[in-house]
């Protein structure tokens, strides 16, 4: 279908070496009879910044691709989780020198229970591969990076945080 293979080659506009659909964020692509395309997205988190730019790309790259009439809809029921990252994706992620996320916390129904002390889990380095790692901020670029120091190789490398 044209209009999902349009949809999924628009870049992230945070992390530009993957797609939305690498990123799982595109969560489908609808033609009507009428020809008008429905894109849905779902923001990786609560006001993600992002989705402004998200919106404007897809709907630019559907027009771009012929489809006069473009609908982009925000899906926020199942939330976005790390695990939605495709396989290319994290490839993609660790050849640009950032750790993929590590498997997502389980979630169950109900109210989300407080986690005073963070989870750590071993990061190993993009470039060397070593475990042997540290978080040198919770915060990178973007708020779903956190940045960290490789011990071994001694480079710094963002790591896209579990959500």
């Amino acid at each position: 279908m044209r209009a999902r293979r349009a949809a999924e080659s628009v870049p992230d506009p945070e992390l530009p070496q993957l797609t939305l659909a690498d990123l799982g964020v595109l969560r489908g692509v609808e033609v009507a009879p009428d020809g008008t395309v429905t894109a849905s997205l779902t923001p990786t988190y609560s006001g993600c910044p992002a989705m402004a730019e998200m919106r404007a790309d897809l709907a630019a790259r559907l027009h771009a691709a012929g489809f006069a009439e473009v609908r982009i809809r925000t899906v926020l029921d199942p939330p976005w989780s790390t695990d939605l990252i495709t396989p290319d994706g994290r490839r993609k992620l660790a050849e640009a020198g950032i750790a993929p996320p590590g498997p997502a916390p389980r979630r169950t129904p109900g109210p989300v229970p407080l986690e005073l002390s963070p989870v750590r889990r071993a990061v190993p380095c993009p470039r060397c591969g070593s475990a042997d790692t540290e978080e040198t901020s919770r915060f990178s670029a973007t708020a779903c990076k956190a940045l960290r120091r490789c011990r071994a190789c001694r480079e710094p490398f963002e790591h896209v945080k579990e959500i």
